[in-house]
């Protein structure tokens, strides 16, 4: 790394937050975005008045005011266009976690530059969709050039954001706030459509979605140009003595002899993941990382992946994350029609605009007090409190009042970073920087590819209950209390068995 100039490395980071905070996660500001879709008409093609395709939006009327599907800042003007749009989201969010592993191996075994490259193409691939999108539907009506367009979008920006992890260790002793950064660069990303949809208000409608594309551009040919001048070919790694528990150092029963010692790691790209996460663990001792995390650190440090993931430290853990992203990610692609049933049209549409403003600033003000409350506490005080706060979450989206509506919303936009820190946090203290890559990759996947089910829960609530989201809220409720105890439960027991070993 001492051949690299500083300047260079510094330039690398102020390359890698800007592309972040333009492409790592826009599709999350699609509460955003949706209104902008409904005034351009996309999929108003599936709204016929005069058949039996709008008998559900008759429904929804008789315990409705039918001003509740006419055209509006944030309505769509069906059930089946409103679920057709969701859909878009739904898919953008399964694409965006469902390749974390994909993205993490590339990223380990061709690097950065690469990653960076192709995050660079499928940001360009969604933008020339999105541009051409009324053509593509003209000449071939079997494809759906939003849906397409979305999930290129919600695939080039995880590629982007995940090959900057590396850049953490450009500058070791500032590592943990390289990676806060990055990480408050992606929260903030999903502001990209707010301000588009801002410019869209200011312009009267001329600003379309194709235009905005056009200018979207740039951002790829950025991290192109980038990547093939400065960024580095292969990740940095951290220079600090690793950490990681092996199988001398532990007295574990949970260890076997097919556990392999990070010392014996090959050299090379591989965990590259790892390595960028691992800087800033280090630099805290590992005797503070144990107090830290209250007896479980280093519990499967050690051990192939394979082991791991058979363990219940693995599927429980698999489990929250799924009830907790699909609790998050209903919330994001329906907030505007969840409020319209359970107060009223106005209120929503302002519920909707405060949720454009808080989400990605929420994310920008959490990361310093997200950083101290996980310095600060075990890891069972920690899923505790994540669990205690998205419990808290699930009662205020009952309330069919604005005062809770706001409160509801302000708790969201922190527990979302919260809750993706958490897992991580979690992965690293449970099973180490050698695994981390596959391990949380395959969380993160399993977990994507499980939400969705969101488009059930979606027509459930547009069919089955009449647009009323009280229902489903209750069984989403139900679940995180079940599987979050359960899992708060385990970790518990096993600190304290694991801390009365020793």
């Amino acid at each position: 790394m001492s051949e690299v100039p500083q300047s260079r490395r510094l330039a690398q980071c102020i390359c890698a937050v800007i592309w972040c905070l333009l492409s790592a996660g826009p599709i999350f500001g699609f509460a955003a975005l949706k209104p902008i879709l409904i005034d351009e008409h996309v999929y108003e093609h599936a709204c016929d008045v005069s058949s039996s395709s709008m008998s559900m939006q008759t429904a929804s009327i008789l315990s409705k005011p039918a001003e509740f599907f006419v055209t509006a800042d944030s309505t769509a003007k069906c059930t089946n266009q409103d679920l057709k749009l969701n859909m878009m989201f739904t898919v953008g969010a399964m694409v965006t976690n469902v390749s974390a592993l994909v993205i993490g191996r590339s990223l380990d075994i061709y690097g950065p530059k690469v990653c960076g490259l192709l995050g660079a193409f499928f940001l360009s691939l969604a933008s020339v969709i999105f541009i051409y999108a009324r053509t593509i539907s003209a000449a071939a009506s079997f494809i759906d050039p939003y849906i397409l367009g979305y999930g290129f979008l919600s695939l080039g920006g995880p590629f982007a954001f995940i090959s900057s992890f590396q850049l953490s260790n450009a500058f070791p002793k500032k590592s943990g706030i390289i990676l806060a950064v990055i990480t408050g660069a992606f929260d903030a990303s999903s502001a990209v459509f707010l301000v588009y949809k801002i410019f869209y208000n200011k312009s009267n409608g001329v600003f379309t979605i194709a235009n905005f594309f056009k200018v979207y551009l740039v951002v790829p040919l950025f991290m192109m140009l980038a990547q093939i001048t400065i960024m580095p070919s292969e990740s940095y790694k951290a220079t600090a003595k690793h950490i990681t528990v092996t199988s001398e150092d532990e007295n574990s029963p949970l260890l076997e002899s097919d556990a392999s010692s990070s010392n014996a790691r090959p050299l090379g790209r591989r965990d590259s993941i790892g390595d960028a996460l691992r800087q800033p663990y280090e630099e805290e001792g590992q005797e503070q990382l144990v107090k830290h995390a209250g007896g479980i650190f280093g519990v499967l440090h050690g051990h192939s992946a394979r082991y791991q993931i058979a363990t219940p430290w693995f599927y429980l853990m698999v489990l929250f994350t799924i009830i907790l992203m699909l609790r998050l990610n209903y919330f994001v692609a329906t907030i505007g029609s969840q409020y319209a049933y359970m107060i009223d049209l106005e209120s929503a549409q302002k519920l909707n605009k405060l949720f454009d403003v808080a989400l990605p600033l929420g994310g920008l003000i959490s990361v310093p007090f997200v950083g101290l409350f996980l310095d600060n506490c075990s890891s069972v005080v920690i899923l505790t409190t994540t669990l205690a706060i998205s419990l808290t979450i699930g009662v205020f989206g009952l309330f069919g009042n604005y005062a809770a509506g706001v409160i509801n919303i302000c708790l969201f936009v922190v527990f979302r970073p919260l809750f993706y820190t958490v897992v991580g946090d979690y992965c690293a203290m449970v099973f180490g920087f050698d695994t981390f890559g596959t391990v949380y990759g395959l969380i993160m996947t399993i977990s994507g590819a499980l939400n969705f089910s969101q488009t059930i829960l979606d027509k459930l609530t547009h069919t089955t209950f009449d647009m009323n989201p009280i229902p489903i809220n209750l069984i989403l409720l139900f679940l995180t209390i079940v599987i979050g105890f359960s899992t708060v439960a385990y970790v518990k027991v096993q600190a304290r068995a694991l801390h009365e070993s020793k």
